[in-house]
Formats: C-alpha cells, sequence, structure tokens
C-alpha cells in the first residue's frame, strides 16, 4: 500500500503555513479530523464485524477446516487486490471488498472461540483495544518523525512468517514445534505490530495534506481503515497466543 502513497505525495498540494491564513489553518484541522475520524470509524466496523461473523460461527457449530480455508484464502487475496489493484478501482468497489475481507477474516480466525477460552478472549480484546487507542493516540500527536520506521516493521512481518512457516513446517515433520520459537514469535509480533499502529496513524495523518479535495481521500480513507483493522488484528491474534487459556 506504499505504492499509491509514494506517487500522491509528489503531486498533490501541502498543508497551510504555520503562519498562514487562521481560517485556512482551522478548515484544515476540522478536515483533519473527520478524515481521521472516518477511518477509525471504518476499521472499529470493520473489527465488529469480524468479531460477530467469528462468535456466529462458532455458536452455530460451524468452524471446520472449509471455513477456516475459505476465510483464509479470500482474505488474503482480496487484500492483496485492495493494496496492489487500488488504482484502478472506484472508492465504491474498495468499500465493498472492504467489508467482504471484514467478513472472511472473522471466518479465518473463527477458530479461537473453540480454542481459547471466552474470559482470555475478552482479556486479550480489551487489553489490545486499551494498547492500539495508547499507540495511535501516540502516533496522532507525537512530533517526532517516525517514518524510518516503516521499513524496519516491514522487515519484522516479513520475518515473523518466515519463522511461522518454519515452525509449522518443524513441527509438520517433527510432531512438535521448535522449542520458544512459539513464544518469541508471539512477542515480536505484539511489538511489531504494536510499532505500525504508531507508524501508520503518522502515516495517515501525515498523507491527509497531500490527499485532500483529490479523487484519491475517499480510497484512502478505505486503505487507511485496512492498514489499522490489520495492525489491531494482528496484535490481538498475537497477544491471544500469548497469554490465552485454552479450552483443553
Amino acid at each position: 500500500m506504499a505504492d499509491w502513497d509514494d506517487r500522491t505525495r509528489q503531486s498533490f498540494g501541502s498543508v497551510p503555513r504555520a503562519g498562514g491564513d487562521v481560517a485556512s489553518r482551522t478548515t484544515f484541522d476540522a478536515g483533519l479530523r473527520k478524515y481521521m475520524l472516518s477511518i477509525y470509524n471504518y476499521m472499529g466496523s470493520a473489527v465488529m464485524l469480524t468479531g460477530i461473523v467469528a462468535l456466529l460461527l462458532a455458536m452455530n457449530g460451524m468452524v471446520n477446516g472449509a471455513v477456516l480455508m475459505i476465510g483464509a484464502l479470500g482474505s488474503l487475496g482480496i487484500v492483496f487486490a485492495m493494496s496492489f489493484g487500488a488504482q484502478k478501482f472506484s472508492a465504491g468497489t474498495l468499500q465493498a471488498m472492504f467489508w467482504g475481507y471484514a467478513v472472511l477474516m472473522g471466518m479465518a480466525i473463527s477458530y479461537i472461540f473453540v480454542v481459547y477460552t471466552g474470559p482470555s478472549i475478552a482479556i486479550a480484546f480489551f487489553a489490545t483495544a486499551g494498547a492500539f487507542a495508547g499507540l495511535s493516540l501516540w502516533g496522532y500527536t507525537t512530533k517526532k518523525d517516525i517514518s524510518g520506521w516503516g521499513s524496519f516493521l516491514f522487515m519484522g512481518v516479513i520475518g515473523l512468517i518466515l519463522a511461522s512457516l518454519l515452525n509449522v513446517g518443524w513441527a509438520f515433520f517433527t510432531g512438535a514445534p521448535i522449542q520458544g520459537l512459539d513464544l518469541a514469535i508471539s512477542i515480536l509480533g505484539v511489538l511489531i505490530f504494536a510499532g505500525l499502529t504508531a507508524y501508520d496513524t503518522q502515516r495517515l495523518k501525515n498523507d491527509y495534506q497531500h490527499l485532500r479535495g483529490t479523487n484519491w481521500e475517499r480510497k484512502s480513507i478505505i486503505l487507511g481503515a485496512l492498514s489499522l483493522y490489520l495492525d489491531f488484528i494482528n496484535m490481538f491474534l498475537f497477544l491471544l497466543r500469548l497469554v490465552g487459556a485454552t479450552r483443553n
């Protein structure tokens, strides 16, 4: 999702100067608040939709291999399509894909209601919500430029994926995961997506000055909501793996 960001960053207008017109500054600030609120509304609604779908599937005994596979592969396909096809899709199409993604993710993570106890899921969720709120607020208000975190955090995500695949492969051939690796993956996963929460919040805030009033503004709201949604869901899942109590 960095492609469109880098291109538009070079071609659109800039934020009013600090010493410029007060009315322009006020208008800009009001637009920024509306822009960010729209992102959080989309993101929060998607998290709620994902949770409802996952819970309903678990309550009705519909959590099985087919449902999990459809959810995992379908959501992966949509996120790649949204990330790399944002230019050719309309904002309405991206919005429909975003809600479809939330539903498919509900299918993909419905297993948590079978594997983990209800109280541990609730604890992990509210802990994630609190951490997300604090980190996002810090990313929005800090004067420190954390744009340099992007490459480091991206490499961290790649490392998590490779380590997870290695652990799964080892468990498949030996019957047991690599000792201590699962714990390390969970801890690093929480830390990496915590960092991405602050990074993405600041990135989205800075993007507004380049995107406001353009055709990309509505698209960027949906893509921004997707970024924060992924940060939240992944931080929650890694935290649940770390502290969650299983049913057996």
